[in-house]
């Protein structure tokens, strides 16, 4: 294959959306997708989260998203994405490992292993799921019982007659205690005290939300999730473990982890059988390193004020699924934004375009 006009790396909520986006726009391009089957980091969350269970799956553009019910998010929603795939006949390629991203002469080169593709622009769609994050406590590696990160949740079931501690402030915590606390002993352990919110979450809410993490990204700073920023909520599943007190977080977090618990810096010991650790993500961008994208403050700034996709180091670069746009309705959101970028891109360098 010659020279691609754009490349998409990966193939969840925002790589779709771009795709979309760069066909209505006649942009030549594929999509690199590391996963053997269509649903990007949906088809590897645990079999008893359920439609019912998510936060919320936004449509993609055209579509419909799937219903509330029963069914395993884990099949459901990839059964969708591969759907949307096949209607819209978008050019998935897959599995590819992205390795890394480089500059060859004003061309981006993307390679995966031995498999080379050169493109005049690239959409970064990787997402976070392949890089979850757990801070380092000392004695952790002496630790007897299990840890789990929330990558390799196995479900609520495996943990039954069990003394569960879970580690995090974020929406994964409240889901696996709210989950957790009919089946298992558990405590919640998490630096900050929580914030709860009572009230409805209204766009304009939102909104405000988003546009902190905007403000992260536009400074170049590293980016953090929205729902970082939006408060903590319980939904009626979750309201017979607050009646049981679960949601009593243990504040300040423990120091150090021992061989059969966690102990505190004023002494206090905990045993525990398991660890799960609820710490959440990083943007997975390794493989963009060699095009010196990151600002001295450690981020990758973003145009328009940390509102945009485009990298400002490197115009040919747009980054969906990233700080404010990593939601599955910033993401269709910022695919199509992205796709005016790849298009504002390739007009500057000349290239050629159909009308759009």
């Amino acid at each position: 294959m010659g020279i691609l006009d754009s490349i998409v790396i990966g193939a969840g909520q925002a790589g779709l959306s771009s795709s979309f986006h760069l066909r209505r726009l006649g942009i030549e391009h594929l999509i690199l997708d590391g996963d053997s089957a269509p649903g990007g980091a949906w088809q590897h969350r645990w079999d008893a989260l359920t439609m019912r269970d998510v936060h919320g799956v936004a449509e993609l553009p055209g579509e419909v998203a799937p219903p509330r019910s029963d069914e395993r998010a884990n099949l459901a929603v990839p059964a969708s994405f591969a759907e949307y795939e096949r209607r819209n006949e978008l050019p998935v390629v897959r599995p590819v490992h992205v390795d890394r991203v480089e500059d060859e002469g004003g061309l981006l080169a993307v390679h995966a292993g031995e498999r080379v593709w050169h493109a005049r622009t690239l959409v970064n769609a990787t997402g976070t799921w392949t890089q979850p994050f757990i801070p380092h406590y000392p004695g952790m590696e002496t630790f007897l019982g299990e840890q789990f990160h929330t990558v390799d949740y196995p479900g609520p079931a495996h943990f039954t007659g069990r003394r569960v501690i879970v580690v995090g402030g974020g929406a994964s915590a409240v889901q696996f205690l709210g989950a957790l606390a009919p089946l298992a002993d558990v405590l919640w352990a998490t630096r900050r005290e929580p914030i709860w919110r009572d009230d409805d979450f209204t766009p304009e809410a939102g909104a405000a939300a988003v546009a902190l993490v905007e403000q992260r990204v536009a400074r170049g700073l590293p980016p953090q999730s929205v729902v970082s920023v939006t408060g903590l909520m319980l939904r009626p599943q979750e309201r017979e473990a607050a009646r049981m007190g679960v949601y009593d977080a243990r504040l300040p977090m423990f120091s150090r982890i021992e061989p059969d618990g966690v102990r505190w810096a004023d002494g206090r010991f905990e045993p525990v059988d398991a660890i799960l650790w609820a710490t959440g993500f990083r943007p997975a961008i390794g493989h963009l390193a060699p095009l010196r994208l990151r600002s001295e403050a450690g981020g990758i700034q973003l145009d328009h004020d940390g509102r945009g996709t485009t990298a400002v180091a490197d115009p040919r670069i747009q980054l969906v699924g990233y700080g404010p746009s990593a939601s599955t309705i910033g993401a269709n959101r910022a695919g199509r934004t992205a796709a005016r970028g790849v298009r504002r891109s390739l007009e500057r360098a000349g290239a050629a375009l159909v009308p759009g």
